[in-house]
């Protein structure tokens, strides 16, 4: 199957450069490009894209905002990928929260870069565990004071295990980390990992994340309350 890439970056350079490591690839396709959210928003109508590359900082509509449009579309909508400049970089927080999947930086080595576009495509999350811990660290004042009752109650439909995974997950442990903690298989961690996902109706382990700060499950600095 070819995975249907759309680069999206008001760096016409940079656009070139991914185009030709994707180029190479045989199970990749660079099918559109955009210069802004706007452009790329307007593309997509009309052209069928499975992995979006999406830069943050662009004129007119920004990363996040087209990141927002697009994963409110249908459950068909293309997957995001953010590549930002910036380690530590509150758009790109934003975009996770906003629905994208993943978080790079844009000077990834190529192997990486490949590795999770297809992560992606297979509906896999790839925020490394360390800048996980470090964009929630970073960002947490930004999260809401309060938290709806829905979140609340959808906690309360976790297993202790379950809620003992999700905290390990918000820290920033991989399943192998989580697996050696727990004394568990890396098998059962990821079974827990689905289990989890599917009870609180999440996307992937970047929600997960984002939604034990939001309920308070883990406070900013990674520790479990």
């Amino acid at each position: 199957m070819t995975i249907r890439v759309m680069l999206v970056d008001d760096q016409m350079l940079l656009r070139t450069g991914f185009r030709m490591v994707l180029a190479a690839q045989q199970d990749m396709e660079v099918v559109a490009e955009a210069g802004d959210g706007a452009e790329a928003l307007e593309t997509l109508r009309s052209t069928a894209v499975d992995v979006v590359l999406m830069d943050v900082r662009m004129p007119n509509v920004d990363g996040v905002e087209a990141t927002r449009r697009i994963c409110s579309g249908n459950p068909g909508s293309p997957k995001v990928l953010i590549l930002t400049t910036f380690d530590l970089d509150e758009y790109a927080f934003s975009a996770l929260k906003a629905g994208a999947s993943g978080f790079m930086l844009k000077d990834v080595p190529p192997a990486d870069l490949l590795a999770a576009i297809r992560a992606v495509h297979s509906g896999d999350a790839v925020v490394a565990p360390s800048t996980t811990r470090r964009l929630i660290d970073r960002f947490s004042t930004v999260l809401p004071a309060t938290t709806p009752e829905p979140l609340s109650r959808g906690l309360e439909r976790l297993t202790d295990r379950e809620r003992e995974v999700l905290t390990l997950v918000a820290q920033g442990l991989s399943n192998g980390e989580i697996a050696a903690q727990l004394v568990l298989s890396e098998a059962t961690v990821k079974t827990h990992v689905g289990r989890i996902l599917a009870k609180l109706e999440l996307r992937d382990r970047v929600q997960a994340v984002v939604l034990a700060y939001e309920t308070k499950l883990v406070r900013a600095g990674g520790g479990a309350q």
